[in-house]
Parts: structure tokens; C-alpha cells; sequence
């Protein structure tokens, strides 16, 4: 039997949340399965949040919110460079 991935992804969404006048807009994350959320490391969770955020990335139409994932992309990045 041969098996191609062993490891399935976090399944996890990230929306934008905050409004122009309550300060700058942040991300928020949840998971689609909250079943497999007790099993994961800190690295597959970051790696998880940050492929979200660059899905989240191709769809928004906002340049606040575009600027808001923009920072949180380059956060995620330091973050999982400093895993290593």
C-alpha cells in the first residue's frame, strides 16, 4: 500500500476583523475540524494560519485589510523561521 500524504493539514480560515475608526484591523483564525486541534504542534498551526492568510490574501479587495495580512504574512514567516 502506498501512501502518498500521512499528514493531513489543519484545516483552518482566517478573516479580518476591526473597523477603520477602532484602530487597525487584525486576523482572526478558526478551525474548520476542531477535532483534530488537540494533536497539533505550534509549527503546523503557524504553517496552517499562515496558508490561510495568503488565501485570504488572493480574495480580499480592501487595502486595509490588504495591509493588515500583508504584516501578519511577514509575522507568520518570522515566526516559523524562528522554529527552525
Amino acid at each position: 500500500m502506498n501512501i502518498a500524504e500521512s499528514e493531513q493539514r489543519a484545516n483552518i480560515i482566517a478573516k479580518t476583523s476591526g473597523s477603520k475608526e477602532k484602530g487597525p484591523k487584525k486576523i482572526t483564525y478558526s478551525f474548520i475540524d476542531e477535532y483534530h486541534s488537540l494533536c497539533l504542534d505550534k509549527r503546523n498551526i503557524v504553517s496552517s494560519e499562515l496558508e490561510a492568510c495568503e488565501i485570504l490574501l488572493k480574495r480580499t479587495t480592501d487595502e486595509l485589510d490588504r495591509q493588515a495580512i500583508e504584516l501578519e504574512i511577514a509575522e507568520l514567516k518570522m515566526a516559523l523561521d524562528l522554529m527552525t
